[in-house]
């Protein structure tokens, strides 16, 4: 089943002011079928080919030759140099939207791009499905717990597989491909371990050492590692909001999985009813609800990043932003019963900074919303059906 996205209305607004669109994200996001039924008119050429890469790599003039009308050119990451090479063409022809490029935003890629293309390209990051697209074709799963173990990978919407034998059988391939072709990992099995202590650091703050201790590498180690993960879309870092107050602010960042079902997996979560009692659930359910308010601002080509507010003593607002002269917070409490302590810390947060609050929400685990004098509380679903 093919399910529309969002991202698509993004990427035809793109292909008149961009003669090359580039959609990047991680692997089985989703990004050869949204550029091959967005752009039916252009011929495919995949580049892991060994004879479309050869060649691209030995003849790139000849290469873009051959398509004079453009191309989709998939995992494009492979023939880095080759956007040297389309700076040239796509100058000449003068024409909009007729390139269009995927792949990972890997260094070699990311700095091709924005140094031979700048102004020339209009980027698009695909994370996987959110929960308003799976809505919208009626395959929001029927429980929370069932969204956390599920994420939102698309092949598991697709296909009757379960999500614990095919995101093993993806992240297995993900470290012997994208994690050798970035960086030389020799400790493998380390690089698993420390994988696995992310996922349970996720919606946690970032501790170098503590995470390094664990892993049993250097803080150096870390940081390289870290840097392999959000290259890959992984992972991401949630950083702290800094408002002009007198309170001390925490100033660390925190980690952030952009897919739940991975970091389920990664927990040992093999199946949705373990999730119900699991220690990490409402750190799963934050995750879920700061990565569905990310893919609503990537599918429309947006830049905006997830901040948090947090002071030394732990109040905490999980998620912050600044949209149309307005500070937004949001707190995610899994929760299914509203409880009136959820709303202590956007109220406090409120009386110390100077800037104007929109209405704070809280997004739990129940399905009944609730709007109160001073904050909403919005249940999971209508939380999912309501970002675009």
């Amino acid at each position: 089943m093919q399910i529309p996205r969002l991202a698509q209305q993004t990427l035809d607004r793109f292909s008149h002011g961009f003669p090359v669109l580039w959609i990047t994200g991680p692997r089985q996001s989703g990004k050869t079928t949204l550029s091959q039924i967005a752009r039916p008119d252009l011929p495919y050429v995949n580049l892991e080919r060994p004879d479309e890469r050869v060649f691209a790599l030995n003849d790139p003039r000849g290469f873009l030759a051959a398509y004079p009308d453009g191309a989709i050119l998939d995992e494009v990451q492979y023939v880095p140099e080759l956007t040297s090479w389309l700076q040239a063409h796509v100058d000449a022809d003068g024409r909009m939207g007729r390139w269009l490029l995927t792949g990972s935003q890997q260094p070699a890629i990311a700095q091709g791009v924005s140094q031979s293309l700048a102004g020339r390209v209009g980027r698009i990051e695909l994370l996987p499905l959110s929960g308003r697209e799976l809505a919208d074709v009626g395959l929001l799963p029927r429980s929370l717990d069932d969204m956390l173990y599920v994420g939102g990978y698309p092949t598991l919407f697709d296909r009757p597989v379960s999500p614990t034998d095919w995101i093993g059988n993806y992240f297995a391939t993900y470290v012997e491909r994208d994690v050798r072709l970035l960086t030389a990992v020799h400790q493998m099995d380390t690089f698993v371990r420390f994988v696995r202590l992310c996922a349970a650091r996720s919606s946690q703050l970032l501790n170098l050492s503590s995470l390094g201790n664990d892993a049993g590498v250097s803080v150096m180690t870390v940081r390289n590692w870290l840097s392999v993960l959000r290259a890959t879309y992984v992972l991401d870092l949630v950083e702290p909001y800094s408002p002009n107050v007198t309170t001390r602010l925490v100033k660390s960042p925190k980690l952030l999985f952009l897919d739940v079902g991975l970091m389920a997996y990664l927990l040992g979560i093999h199946e949705a009813s373990q999730i119900a009692a699991h220690p990490l659930r409402g750190a799963l359910f934050e995750t879920w609800g700061i990565t569905e308010q990310l893919k609503a601002w990537r599918n429309a080509g947006g830049p905006q990043r997830a901040m948090f507010l947090r002071d030394r003593r732990g109040a905490e607002i999980d998620l912050v932003y600044s949209q149309s002269g307005l500070l937004h917070g949001v707190e995610f409490k899994a929760g299914a019963t509203i409880s009136s302590d959820w709303s202590k810390a956007a109220e406090l947060w409120q009386q110390r900074t100077k800037e104007p609050w929109a209405r704070p929400t809280v997004v739990f685990g129940g399905d009944n919303d609730s709007h109160r004098s001073a904050i909403d509380f919005i249940g999971w679903r209508s939380y999912a059906r309501s970002l675009t």
